[in-house]
């Protein structure tokens, strides 16, 4: 289980991809972009609109289930980037690197790049932007929703 909690916002995950996106265009041209779904959809249409890239496809992969990691099962591949080259797979994180892992053996030949990454997932992508611990849970800001929080010192203890 997670020992820290970090809050990503829609302006700090917007500066990250763009970020990224900044990293990759010297690599480029691409012929297109895979979105690694759910997490990648997002970040993957910022760096498409950064990079003018207007080829998006997705793969569909689950992972987690109510924060407990399984076997990845592929819903939908990316059928239309063949072996992956000159392609970039863009997911929002790479935790154990299950999932790139899996994503990878299908793609060989893609580029991988993240926003973020963690120590154990950081080998099997080839460009990511922030690290983070491998006890961080990653609070992305469509799982989350603004709400009140008491002032400190109404906190018990």
């Amino acid at each position: 289980m997670a020992k820290h909690y970090f809050t990503v916002t829609w302006d700090q995950l917007h500066r990250d991809a763009k970020a990224l996106a900044w990293r990759l265009h010297t690599q480029g041209p691409w012929k297109g972009i895979v979105a690694v779904t759910r997490g990648g959809l997002i970040p993957a249409a910022i760096i498409a609109r950064e990079l003018e890239n207007r080829l998006v496809e997705s793969i569909c992969v689950v992972t987690y289930d109510d924060e407990k990691r399984g076997e990845p099962q592929v819903t939908k591949p990316a059928v239309a980037a063949g072996d992956g080259e000159g392609w970039l797979i863009i997911d929002d994180l790479v935790d154990s690197g299950t999932t790139a892992r899996h994503v990878r053996a299908l793609l060989p030949k893609a580029h991988f790049a993240t926003i973020y990454a963690k120590e154990q997932g950081k080998p099997v992508v080839d460009t990511f932007i922030t690290e983070v611990s491998q006890d961080t849970w990653i609070l992305f800001p469509w799982d989350t929703e603004p709400q009140f929080v008491a002032p400190l010192a109404r906190s018990p203890g």
